[in-house]
């Protein structure tokens, strides 16, 4: 028989400790392991996902904003791996954004002033114009108003103020309810220099923050008059004709506007910083090409020609 000493015991008793000391090293190997291996993986994941989708902003002029938005939305159906954000607020805002290195594309419906060059300078930022498309004006006021043609000196003195009354152009007598774009926008610059030849808006005019509460207004108050980009008239509101020189009265078409017989029409612009690249280039590309164009006719503007 086996008999049991002291140091036998000792030795049973180390034996056992050393075989439950690998056994929970090893299961605390693989564990750990698995984790980092788990680990790797999932951060490998998120920065391939990163790296994969690629994304600009689009930002400016609500006149341009339905356009790069439908533009955008075929972009990014033929380019999933893309993103474009398009943002409104006004020409202004746009450029502001661009300046700041807030936006790869600054959207306007004018040109940049001289002052928003120099800032951009002061930024190091070099601004690069491109026109994507055509827009005109629409001067329109509600469907019941009997009114459809007006000159230029009676919309200059129907905005500037010195008139109030609808029966002073031809029409019913109802006080005028003159509604304007914003500050921020670059159709209230188009308008002030080509209609007001830079003179101030009048004082009680109903300042609006986008195109679409414009026409809205217009739409529900039959003494309204504002202003639209072509692209948003629809039933809601009635455009008039303008004066286009010589005794003439020019209305607002598609036609028009491409002969230059609309006396309001103009050109839309994308900014960049430089000559654009990667992603902004890319997009560019795709609103410049045929089929590109083809979607600014779709939405109600005019192509490059």
């Amino acid at each position: 028989m086996f008999k049991i000493t002291k140091l036998n015991k000792m030795f049973i008793l180390i034996t056992v400790f050393l075989v439950v000391g690998v056994t929970f090293t090893g299961i605390g190997c693989v564990d750990k392991n698995t984790t980092d291996a788990s680990t790797t993986e999932e951060i490998s994941n998120a920065s391939q996902d990163a790296t994969v989708k690629q994304g600009i902003i689009v930002k400016g002029s609500d006149t341009v904003l339905p356009l790069s938005q439908a533009e955008a939305e075929e972009f990014m159906v033929k380019n999933q791996d893309s993103d474009i954000t398009v943002i409104g607020g006004g020409s202004g805002v746009g450029i502001a954004a661009l300046i700041d290195g807030e936006a790869e594309i600054a959207m306007a419906s004018r040109n940049m002033k001289d002052s928003e060059i120099e800032k951009a300078k002061n930024n190091s930022i070099n601004p690069v114009e491109t026109i994507i498309g055509w827009d005109g004006i629409a001067v329109v006021v509600n469907p019941e108003n009997p009114v459809t043609q007006l000159t230029f000196t009676q919309l200059k003195a129907i905005y500037d103020g010195n008139i109030s009354n609808w029966k002073d152009v031809g029409g019913e007598d109802i006080q005028i309810t003159v509604i304007s774009r914003d500050s921020s926008s670059g159709t209230y610059e188009y308008f002030k220099e080509e209609v007001l030849e830079g003179r101030e808006y009048r004082q009680d005019a109903l300042v609006q923050p986008a195109t679409g509460a414009i026409t809205q207004e217009v739409a529900q108050n039959k003494g309204a008059i504002g202003y639209i980009g072509y692209a948003y008239l629809d039933d809601s509101t009635k455009a008039l004709a303008l004066d286009g020189g010589e005794g003439t009265f020019v209305s607002a078409t598609e036609e028009k506007i491409l002969s230059g017989e609309y006396p309001l029409a103009r050109q839309l612009y994308y900014y960049t910083n430089g000559e654009p690249q990667g992603l902004t280039k890319e997009f560019m590309d795709y609103v410049m090409s045929e089929e590109g164009q083809a979607i600014v006719s779709d939405v109600g503007y005019f192509p490059v020609k």
